[in-house]
């Protein structure tokens, strides 16, 4: 029996020592070029371990050389991430329409009409340097091609890639000037650098975009601005550069490139309660996903819990927008543009911080900072007026109409910075207009500065024919404030609504303790007062007098 173990025994013992040994030195030995071709990465260790990514793209042999264009180095991206560019064509990022479910309405940038700079429509080439694509210059880009997607403007980590501002889109590829002929010389970026220094978006690269909308820094939101690249503690509690450090990410959740969180849909109560892994909705972009319907702790005020079926956190939490140093635009008044100065000169004027408070190309600006929200009713809901709405122009068109009420249980006090300004319109057909502002045609605004051809022009590239009677109608948009969310020492204050002069004095369908005065009701509740210590005294009085009756008039 011992001879037959032996006999099975160690010829296998001996194969399986072999077998290892040769496993192990072919695990030491280098790569084959075949092999190296298959993953595509050099033979190189790790330079610097990614703290954004999984792998070291300055390995991977797809992106060794140099690259002449944009497209050029989406096509290596593609190599190996060849659904991604499928996965965002679906996105709004990329396609600029959002269908609202809840209006109906076709919304996203390349349908509605704003106060800033208007509209997209034959203005193309200079809205989409803020496109996550290459060469929307007109009409008839291609949404589907795959090589126009955009990868760098996301996802590079240098800090030293930005597109042209009238490129559609592009970098540019040789030095050049911005602004033409007198700005400040722009090189070409070193796309094989910043192609291998690929990561996960940062506030950074959001923030080229999103900080700078509506043509400048914190122009459009008030809550955005490039104060928001590193901020304070006290500017913006969660995105603490030095703290918490949140990117966007966190809360406006990604899976397939779809980002959470959309402006043409706000959330503005969330049921949900406090999102947690497991669930099959990940998505994080309120407030109550994280902190739950009921977050102040028993040591807070035990009345604040009380408010939040009322009152979205961000209007205690954000007491002013454009409180990071830089001002955002109020007003807009395009009807002054085309001014020039007694010498014939286009005309600017700006305050003493530097900032345009008119301009020939654009009109009069009102700026502001540390701005006081206004306040209103929102259940989440927004409807636009859109080309195909006709607009009442003997008052202020509001652009875009918020909904909510106090007997709606899902509507909640929310602050807004509300945009005001004055923009064309065609006064025959009574919309708003399109002006066709950019361009070295004739027709462009800012070649002719000439209303009608600008108009006919716009409205053209919309498929609506122009009346030839064009006026300026005022106009209001109503953006909800949902950033430099403040600390809890720095929010709001009970007096801060509750007192003569609240910020909730001009809301409708609520009364604040504090705040609202009846006259009725002071009276009455004088009344209440007055009667109770009355009664007080009279039963006093009485118990004095019987107790002296009861002891023979004896104190």
């Amino acid at each position: 029996m011992k001879h037959n173990v032996l006999r099975y025994c160690v010829p296998f013992i001996i194969s399986l020592s072999v077998a290892t040994t040769a496993f192990a030195k072919a695990e030491d030995a280098p790569a084959t070029e075949e092999e190296q071709a298959a993953t595509g990465q050099l033979e190189e260790e790790v330079r610097q371990i990614p703290t954004t990514s999984t792998a070291d793209h300055s390995l991977f042999k797809e992106l060794q050389k140099d690259f002449a264009t944009g497209p050029e180095v989406t096509k290596a991206c593609l190599g190996c991430h060849n659904a991604a560019a499928k996965q965002l064509h679906k996105t709004t990022h990329w396609t600029w329409a959002y269908d609202n479910e809840l209006t109906g309405q076709k919304l996203g940038k390349k349908n509605v009409i704003n106060n800033f700079c208007v509209a997209t429509a034959s203005n193309w080439a200079r809205c989409t340097s803020c496109h996550i694509g290459y060469g929307w210059k007109d009409a008839s880009f291609d949404l589907s091609s795959e090589q126009n997607v955009d990868c760098l403007v996301c996802h590079e980590t240098t800090g030293t890639y930005k597109k042209y501002p009238t490129a559609a889109g592009h970098p540019n590829y040789e030095p050049k000037k911005w602004p033409p002929k007198k700005g400040k010389l722009w090189q070409p970026p070193d796309l094989k650098t910043i192609a291998q220094s690929v990561g996960s978006p940062t506030r950074d690269n959001c923030g080229v975009c999103h900080f700078y909308g509506g043509g400048g820094d914190g122009v459009k939101h008030g809550h955005l601005d490039s104060s928001m690249h590193n901020p304070a503690k006290e500017l913006d509690v969660h995105m603490d550069a030095t703290g918490l450090n949140f990117s966007c990410q966190t809360c406006h959740t990604t899976g397939g490139h779809e980002i959470a969180g959309s402006h043409y849909a706000t959330k503005a109560s969330d049921d949900r309660g406090i999102v947690i892994p497991g669930q099959a909705d990940q998505v994080r972009a309120s407030c109550e996903s994280c902190h739950g319907s009921k977050p102040h702790s028993e040591e807070a005020n035990n009345k604040l819990n009380d408010h939040t079926s009322k009152l979205a956190c961000v209007t205690c939490h954000v007491p002013e927008f454009a409180r990071g140093g830089r001002k955002t635009k109020m007003w807009w008044d395009w009807s002054t543009a085309g001014k020039k100065d007694e010498n014939g000169k286009p005309l600017v004027i700006k305050d003493k911080q530097g900032y345009d408070t008119y301009h020939f190309k654009k009109g009069d600006f009102t700026w502001d900072s540390n701005v006081v929200p206004e306040y209103y009713w929102f259940d989440g809901e927004i409807e636009y007026s859109l080309l195909e709405n006709k607009i009442d122009d003997t008052g202020v068109v509001k652009i875009n109409k918020i909904k909510g009420s106090y007997d709606d249980e899902k509507s909640r006090i929310w602050p807004f910075k509300v945009m005001r300004g004055r923009q064309p319109y065609d006064s025959k057909n009574k919309i708003l207009g399109v002006p066709h502002l950019f361009g070295k045609d004739e027709e462009a605004f800012w070649k002719s500065f000439d209303w009608n051809k600008a108009l006919a022009a716009g409205l053209r590239a919309r498929d609506i024919e122009y009346s030839g009677e064009y006026g300026f109608v005022e106009t209001e948009y109503y953006w909800p404030v949902t950033h430099m969310v403040a600390p809890a020492e720095n929010a709001l204050a009970c007096d801060s609504c509750h007192s003569a002069n609240g910020r909730m004095q001009n809301l409708a369908g609520v009364y604040l303790p504090g705040q609202n005065r009846y006259r009725w009701l002071d009276i009455i509740g004088m009344l209440i007062v007055l009667t109770s210590l009355g009664a007080v005294f009279v039963h006093g009085f009485g118990r004095y007098v019987a107790s002296r009756t009861r002891n023979g008039g004896k104190s």
